[in-house]
């Protein structure tokens, strides 16, 4: 699934940050989600997911999860 660049509401899940940064988790109008992260930079990592240049990935602690609604897990 492709999304477009249409502006998207954005509802807060959840966070396991102290400092309100990474990482967080949160739900989207489109019944999708945003999980802010850190960046994977490793490029042994990157090539093994061979990703378009339009994709990244970040990284997030299991424990982030937690904040998925029950509807959608």
């Amino acid at each position: 699934m492709r999304i477009t660049e249409d502006t998207v509401q954005i509802i807060f899940l959840g966070t396991t940050s102290n400092n309100g940064g990474s990482p967080t988790l949160y739900g989207t109008d489109r019944e999708t989600f945003l999980v802010q992260g850190w960046k994977v930079l490793d490029a042994e990592t990157l090539a093994k997911l061979n990703l378009p240049d339009h994709e990244t990935v970040v990284e997030v602690p299991k424990a982030l999860f937690h904040f998925v609604p029950p509807s959608v897990s």
